[in-house]
């Protein structure tokens, strides 16, 4: 196995801008860092999934993808346009707390299975560089624990980075919002148009 094109890909694909870094960074930022490990957990937990997934059932996803990718495109898409206009229309600390539902472990895990990017990620991952060298019941499950783990790591660093500047960001509230909006609309298209 190219160990490291396999790190590569894994650690630039993970901690790169996508769905599930920008709505921890703006959790953290908005609930602080200890409510929005749930969250974080959820991803992990989502992640693990949908990486054990991708290793049994590769050949078949292999078949079958074509046949679903247009609908999980336009349902992913569609998500992350709706999670832009909820961070948008946000107001900040004096509003309703019934956003704090979407920082949760139920709606982290979630958002893997309609997260196009984290599934193609695990797709291409384990079938470029895991199925070729290694397909024992206990590789494939140590390869998915590996993936869950960064993408774990990858949105509490992002959660991080939005608890450290909960002061400055919430001066700038609106202004982080917007931008954060416009990532995941950017995000949203680009999986639409690639």
């Amino acid at each position: 196995m190219p160990v490291l094109s396999f790190l590569l890909y894994v650690f630039v694909t993970s901690f790169t801008p996508g769905p599930n870094n920008i709505m921890a960074m703006l959790f953290a930022n908005k609930y602080g860092l200890k409510k929005t490990l749930k969250f974080c957990v959820g991803v992990g937990a989502g992640f693990l999934i949908v990486m054990l997934l991708c290793s049994y059932l590769n050949l078949l996803l292999k078949n079958f993808i074509p046949k679903i990718e247009f609908f999980m495109t336009i349902l992913g898409a569609g998500y992350m346009i709706y999670l832009a206009i909820k961070i948008i229309r946000s107001r900040g600390d004096n509003e309703n707390n019934n956003e704090d539902r979407n920082n949760s472990f139920f709606m982290g895990m979630l958002l893997q299975f309609i997260n196009p990017k984290g599934i193609l990620y695990g797709i291409t991952a384990i079938a470029t560089f895991i199925l070729p060298y290694h397909n024992s019941n206990f590789s494939l499950l140590m390869y998915s624990l590996f993936l869950a783990l960064i993408g774990f790591m990858s949105t509490f660093c992002w959660s991080l980075f939005g608890s450290f500047f909960q002061k400055f960001l919430s001066k700038y509230r609106n202004q982080f919002n917007i931008v954060m909006a416009l990532l995941l609309m950017y995000s949203a298209v680009s999986i639409l148009i690639k």
